[in-house]
């Protein structure tokens, strides 16, 4: 395979996206999924890896075995390619300097591998541009790390400088007396340690973010990324957390980004702690286990993304197309044929399952925790795509009593419930969770003001609020939240509810309030279904089938009323 010459330079016709052959430091998994986008899009990959059979083998262009760390190798590897780049950050950087002065295109570039593969130069790097992070300190003695255990306390973590993924190199010595048994199953001093202040997040996060060469950025929805054993396990997508966490989240991932040198696509993986701060974990140089699920879930996935940047191409648009996702990580639970077995059966139940995706990567060999697949599951609702995923491990249904609602029904006194319990019916038929409670605007207005402008991040998707005597429950929590408000006007002895009716309809402008018939709560919970179905298809079939269970009752009526006669019909079938 001869490299072709930097387009624009090039006297041959481009054909298709580029002639631009891609090298690739690394065939495992990621190297898969990032040469099955580049056949999509008719971009050649050749691969450098060890393994004859190594997961990307069967899908790249070309497989060149050996040795990513053998500078040699990657030298002559790298006079194939027109542009060089990496799905595993353990390689020959020293290598890519040299090879980037002989003019050859990296990307990243190898001063941005060289930062990333040592992690505690990776947290003096970011710290130099005001990049929040965990208090670290390096450590090279045990005097040093008792120090440090003074100085940041107990528990503390202790990490490995290199070659750290998946939870290896990391140990977490709960007082002093540890420390000399945690330094010695890292490799002892000798390996490189150091140590961080131990962070107490409440969730754990992570954006991608695509660099191009000009240096512009894109970035992905922030997600949650579960972890088991400390490996990545569960992937929600979008994260549920706050609007303000998101932008945040996203600044700080921008911003690291910004201070590192290469074009392509970039992990941030980040902690949340319990007063709202964000703080940055670790980055990735490369597409990443947390943006798997883009794959199926946003209009560019990250693979597609990483050669759009390294290519000079244009940067898709990261958004996600579905509401939901979550991807789940197929990890080794047995040794040998046992291991392949019980992942065959998990993939069986998945092909089962509406809107599941297989991605298998034909490692040769299976071990316990390694990673072997994973499953992504897109739907209208993160209710449904979890719903799935308990199908999936076979785990309970939800209990009710904790299944994040939907739908909130609110009413200003107790004296309200026989009217709004007609939604509560209707939301029950269509089997969409909802909480009922009481909020009043002028008894109790703090807790008003809490509810509604939770109401966004604690998942709530439209609000049916009761509108009684004074009427002013659906306009004051339209006003705190921008999830729907749909406003049920009660009948009062005094004005029949009409006073309430025409308070939610004058509602002045920018606060918009829906309403239906006095009374008719029923109408409000079908009113917050339609509303839902818009982007579930499940729901909207139910919805659909509802309408047309209405107008057949109505023809079947009309029937009976024209074979018996209208005498004959109100006897049998009108109360008197």
């Amino acid at each position: 395979m001869q490299p072709a010459p930097p387009e624009g330079h090039s006297e041959q016709p481009v054909h298709g996206v580029t002639n631009t052959v891609v090298g690739v430091l690394g065939g495992g998994q990621l190297g898969k999924m990032l040469c099955q986008a580049a056949s999509q899009m008719g971009v050649r990959v050749a691969i450098l890896d060890p393994l004859e059979d190594c997961p990307a083998s069967s899908v790249c262009h070309e497989h060149v075995v050996g040795s990513f760390n053998d500078g040699d190798m990657v030298s002559e590897f790298a006079k194939r390619c027109g542009v060089l780049t990496v799905e595993i950050e353990h390689v020959d950087a020293v290598t890519l300097e040299k090879l980037e002065k002989q003019g050859i295109d990296c990307e990243p570039k190898a001063s941005t591998i060289m930062t990333i593969q040592d992690k505690y130069r990776q947290k003096t790097h970011f710290s130099k541009f005001g990049i929040p992070l965990p208090d670290f300190v390096e450590v090279d003695t045990l005097s040093s790390i008792e120090k440090a255990g003074e100085m940041f306390g107990y528990p503390l973590m202790v990490k490995s400088k290199r070659l750290a993924y998946d939870g290896r190199g990391n140990a977490v010595a709960h007082d002093k007396n540890e420390l000399s048994s945690v330094v010695a199953s890292l490799g002892g001093f000798e390996h490189g340690l150091y140590v961080e202040r131990w962070t107490s997040f409440v969730k754990e996060l992570s954006v991608i973010v695509a660099r191009s060469r000009d240096g512009s950025t894109v970035c992905y929805p922030v997600v949650e990324t579960i972890h088991k054993d400390n490996i990545c396990h569960v992937v929600e997508a979008p994260a549920e957390v706050p609007d303000k966490i998101k932008k945040l989240a996203t600044n700080v991932a921008e911003k690291a980004i910004k201070s590192l040198e290469g074009a392509g696509v970039f992990a941030v993986e980040l902690f949340l702690t319990q007063d709202d701060q964000v703080l940055l974990n670790e980055v990735a140089p490369r597409p990443h286990n947390s943006g798997h699920h883009t794959i199926e879930s946003c209009y560019t996935s990250q693979y597609e993304q990483h050669l759009r940047a390294i290519l000079g191409l244009p940067l898709g648009d990261p958004s996600m197309k579905t509401p939901a996702a979550i991807m789940y990580n197929i990890l080794g639970e047995g040794e040998g044929e046992a291991g392949f077995t019980l992942a065959h059966q998990l993939i069986e139940r998945a092909l089962d399952i509406s809107g599941a995706s297989v991605h298998w990567y034909a490692k040769p060999e299976i071990r316990k925790q390694r990673k072997m697949g994973h499953i992504t599951i897109v739907g209208a609702s993160k209710y449904s795509v979890k719903a799935r995923l308990d199908k999936l491990l076979q785990r309970d249904a939800h209990d009710p009593q904790k299944v994040k609602p939907r739908v909130a029904i609110i009413m200003g006194s107790d004296s309200d419930l026989p009217v709004m319990k007609d939604a509560a019916v209707v939301l029950k038929k269509f089997n969409i969770p909802f909480e009922l409670t009481i909020v009043s605007a002028h008894r109790t207005p703090e807790r008003m003001f809490d509810y509604a402008l939770s109401a966004k991040e604690r998942g709530l998707e439209v609000i049916i609020a009761g509108a009684g005597g004074a009427a002013h429950l659906p306009g004051m929590v339209a006003s705190l939240t921008s999830v729907p408000v749909i406003g049920v006007p009660i009948r009062t002895s005094s004005l029949h509810g009409t006073d309430s009716l025409l308070s939610i309809v004058q509602m002045p402008k920018g606060i918009p309030v829906a309403t239906v018939a006095i009374n008719n709560a029923e109408n409000a919970g079908l009113l917050s279904v339609r509303m839902l179905a818009l982007r579930d298809p499940e729901l909207w079939d139910k919805s659909t089938e509802y309408q047309q269970d209405l107008r057949d009752m109505v023809l079947e009526k009309a029937k009976k009323l024209e074979e018996l006669g209208w005498e004959e019909y109100s006897k049998l079938y009108l109360k008197h």
